[in-house]
């Protein structure tokens, strides 16, 4: 309620700006021909608020109306036009080096800043405006991949969301089957883990008792979560997805429950993307389910391992490999064969070098910055989590063979080892692993975790 109000309170200014504009030769409404960097300037020259708001609202709107190409075009003049004031910088910097102190540091950093960097605060003011900037942002990473000199643009894009998406601004709420459809709608769309397929699929991901559902949103996009996670209350840590999804399982008692599986962490905007919600949102759902189910001691997840196959294939082909003999390449040559894991005899080949392989991958692969090469595990690690377990055949689903040759794996949150992991994680990308996994990469090492 207290939403609409405001939103319908800022549209109200807008129009009167829109009146005000209009009366106001010097700043004639925006025309489909005029230039809309050039209307950016003189966004940023306006001092009154409803004027203000009302030609961010123009600008916006006519943004939306843009092709790819003066879309680029216009991030081209983001990238030139907008950045730091020159002239101003270098008298700051100047002033720093004849005083430098509190007031003229103070100067360097304001003069320092992009100009875009106020552009984007004051087009935030029209209605709707930051749903239309996590937009922009997301055509944006669009683009970035054949225009890295539009990188700047970008960095200010996520500087500014960070602060926008402040953990202190999200509003945490529980996802069930009493939810309002246009959200439901969105869990089944955003759903990046595993597929939701149908109603009947949603709802019994979240509304069995032993099933529940959280998302983060934020005030300023109305019914669009920007991260939700599924969890499914079970009596021992899973190793396997099938069970979990199962449409005809027997749900369990909530108060029989030990275990907190997190299976699934998906992102929902993917103009957000850079700006961390994962680490705050499974801390913040361990204290809620924690608060309702008392006997629940244990809190994993059971991830995917998408880029695994990958790894594993520039390992085969690699003629001098640290981690797989020859023996291995034999054996692993059944992964070639359609529907490998569907053979007695080609899964018992490939499951002890292969569960080995992903062991030394976790433990020892690094990716060009010196951390480790799985991006999930990054995630985990970084949150403070322990690598458990290795799953071997735990998703046979399509996506699970052709990104992790079926694995999954376990990330234990210790309440107790958290801040201890994090720390080591964060000084020297330590992994935090069990005795079980760590003893998979030796060579002799036969210690595997079948599906159950």
């Amino acid at each position: 309620m207290n939403t609409s109000f405001f939103g319908e309170l800022l549209q109200t200014i807008v129009e009167r700006g829109r009146v005000l504009i209009a009366r106001d030769r010097r700043e004639a409404p925006l025309t489909r021909s005029e230039n809309l960097a050039d209307h950016c300037e003189t966004l940023l020259s306006v001092r009154g608020e409803a004027s203000g708001a009302a030609r961010a609202s123009e600008i916006l709107a006519r943004y939306e109306e843009l092709t790819i190409g003066p879309r680029i075009a216009f991030f081209e003049a983001l990238s030139e036009r907008f950045g730091p004031n020159r002239a101003r910088l270098d008298a700051a910097i100047a002033a720093w080096r004849a005083k430098p102190d509190d007031a003229t540091a103070a100067e360097v950093h304001l003069a320092a800043e992009p100009r875009r960097q106020e552009l984007f605060r004051r087009l935030n003011l029209a209605p709707g405006g930051t749903a239309a900037l996590v937009r922009m942002r997301e055509q944006l990473l669009d683009a970035l991949d054949r225009r890295p000199d539009l990188a700047a643009v970008n960095s200010d894009f996520v500087h500014l969301f960070s602060s926008w998406f402040n953990r202190g601004f999200l509003v945490l709420r529980r996802i069930d089957w009493s939810t309002p459809a246009v959200i439901l709608e969105k869990i089944i769309r955003y759903e990046a883990v595993h597929k939701i397929d149908s109603w009947e699929d949603l709802r019994s991901r979240i509304d069995p008792p032993d099933r529940v559902c959280y998302a983060f949103f934020h005030p300023a996009l109305i019914d669009e979560p920007l991260i939700f996670v599924e969890v499914a209350l079970t009596r021992e840590i899973p190793g396997a997805i099938a069970p979990i999804l199962s449409p005809d399982r027997d749900p369990l008692e909530p108060e029989k429950a030990t275990t907190a599986a997190f299976y699934s962490i998906s992102n929902c905007q993917r103009g957000l993307a850079g700006v961390s919600f994962g680490n705050f949102l499974i801390k913040q759902v361990v204290e809620e389910i924690s608060r309702e189910h008392k006997k629940l001691s244990t809190f994993v997840t059971l991830s995917p391992v998408p880029d695994f196959t990958a790894w594993l294939n520039r390992e085969r082909k690699t003629e001098n490999s640290r981690v797989l003999t020859e023996a291995d390449r034999e054996a692993l040559a059944n992964l070639d064969r359609p529907q490998w894991w569907q053979s007695p005899q080609a899964r018992e080949a490939v499951q002890e070098p292969l569960v080995r392989a992903a062991a030394w991958y976790f433990l020892q692969a690094r990716n060009s910055r010196g951390s480790p090469a799985d991006s999930v595990a990054r995630f985990h690690l970084g949150n403070g989590a322990r690598l458990e377990r290795i799953n071997y055949l735990a998703d046979t689903g399509e996506k699970g063979i052709s990104q992790a040759c079926g694995l999954m794996v376990n990330y234990r949150y210790d309440i107790d080892d958290i801040e201890k992991n994090h720390e080591a994680y964060a000084e020297s990308r330590t992994v935090a692993a069990s005795s079980v996994v760590k003893r998979l990469v030796s060579k002799t090492g036969t210690e595997l975790v079948k599906a159950g």
